[in-house]
């Protein structure tokens, strides 16, 4: 048997592989297909499993002795009891070529454990938090809107996602109309959250790449918000690698400077990977 065979992945627990050390094996239990470009799934959680909401993990499938494993930001809360993906599509990626076909009772491996630079503690307090995001970007703000710290920490949240066609802007409003609907942090995020979606290749109400919609200001006079300013805004950042670099462009010329776990400041880009 070998690694490029799709069958090795499907159809439930791992065919001829055992798990690699240090990796937890779970199950599948949803997947959901928006575009021939995007989908998500979730996967059940480890009951010993900890981490911060907006951190990521490594994951793979057991069709190799050594499987190719890629960074995914946990796109659900910390207090979930099941752990959500979301995922580009690439056709002839090493993982997503075959990630993209397994089903609910398929098993995923996952290392054990969550790092990264996108969590709250990386940054000081502040009035509003901005989480810029492109594409599959959004995964990690899609657990932070759901996780009450959050809204303990900021009087304003706002979201803000990019994609080329409508139809990927699906999932961010799906997961922000849930937020606001949620038992446990409905109430908070209601009025709190902002939802900003703009398409950039389609006829949309905003058509405009999340970077130009805050260097012409034209984001502020939207949300009735002033300027970025390092005394109440903070920033996250999570997208392709010419928006992380725009992006922190912005941050800097507002005078914010760029925080870390052990050193919180006004803004923080996640570089593990590039959507």
């Amino acid at each position: 048997m070998d690694d490029h065979h799709p069958d090795l992945i499907l159809r439930g627990a791992p065919v001829g592989f055992a798990a690699p050390a240090g990796c937890h094996t779970l199950t599948v239990t949803e997947v959901h297909h928006y575009t021939d470009r995007l989908f998500r799934f979730r996967v059940t959680r480890p009951a010993s499993f900890r981490f911060r909401s907006g951190e990521f993990v490594m994951i793979g499938l057991p069709n190799a002795d050594r499987p190719v494993m890629r960074a995914y930001s946990i796109a659900s809360p910390a207090w979930d009891d099941t752990l959500e993906f979301y995922s580009i599509k690439v056709p002839d990626g090493p993982l997503t070529q075959h990630l993209q076909q397994i089903r609910a009772g398929d098993t995923v491996l996952m290392r054990q454990k969550a790092t990264g630079t996108l969590v709250l503690d990386a940054l000081k307090p502040g009035k509003r938090l901005w989480m810029l995001s492109t594409g599959t970007g959004i995964a990690p703000f899609a657990s932070l809107i759901r996780d009450p710290d959050t809204y303990d920490r900021f009087e304003q949240v706002i979201l803000m996602h990019g994609c080329r066609e409508v139809a990927e802007l699906a999932y961010g409003a799906e997961i922000t109309h849930a937020t606001r609907h949620d038992p446990l942090v409905g109430e908070l995020a209601h009025d709190r959250l902002r939802l900003v979606s703009s398409a950039t290749r389609e006829d949309y109400p905003v058509r405009k790449r999340v970077t130009d919609l805050i260097t012409s200001g034209d984001i502020y006079s939207m949300l009735d918000v002033p300027p970025i300013s390092a005394q109440d805004d903070r920033v996250m950042i999570c997208g392709s690698m010419d928006m992380l670099g725009d992006c922190k462009a912005i941050c800097l010329n507002h005078g914010l400077e760029e925080g870390a776990n052990n050193r919180p400041a006004e803004f923080v880009i996640e570089k593990a990977f590039v959507t």
